[in-house]
């Protein structure tokens, strides 16, 4: 080790210190050794059985797919605002943006071209898919 430092107050922080890491240290030391004995266990009990009576592994289960989701005839969504207050307030996409980051909702075209053409405090269009330019507003 390095350099210690004289004074006794440095030197019990790092005692302190240490005694604290060998305690982590021991306890995943434990835990490592009660998991090695299980399956020591298990493998012994296994091996007594007969093989046709050993389970078989376990045959690979198919991958979760996501939800249906129900396309909007629309295709467009709004996206929450960054935070309460933002000056831009939420975004209207189209509903193929690969630009959302946030959770979004999907809305009627009606809806949009109103939340566009109303107060622009509360939403605006995102200026990668341009769903003003679908709906018909004028920039």
């Amino acid at each position: 080790m390095n350099e210690l430092p004289p004074d006794p107050p440095r030197l019990r922080a790092i005692l302190a210190y240490l005694d604290q890491r060998l305690a982590e240290t021991e306890t995943v030391a434990t835990y490592l050794r009660l998991q090695t004995a299980a399956v020591r266990q298990a493998l012994t009990a296994a091996a007594r059985q007969p093989p046709d009576a050993r389970r078989r592994p376990p045959q690979p289960r198919p991958a979760l797919q996501a939800p249906a989701q129900q396309e909007e005839p629309s295709g467009f969504v709004v996206e929450k605002q960054l935070h309460a207050g933002h000056p831009l307030g939420a975004t209207v996409h189209r509903a193929d943006c690969t630009v959302i980051q946030r959770d979004a909702n999907p809305i009627s075209a009606d809806d949009g071209r109103q939340a566009l053409t109303g107060d622009g405090k509360f939403f605006h269009a995102c200026e990668f898919c341009r769903p003003d330019a679908n709906l018909g507003i004028p920039r």
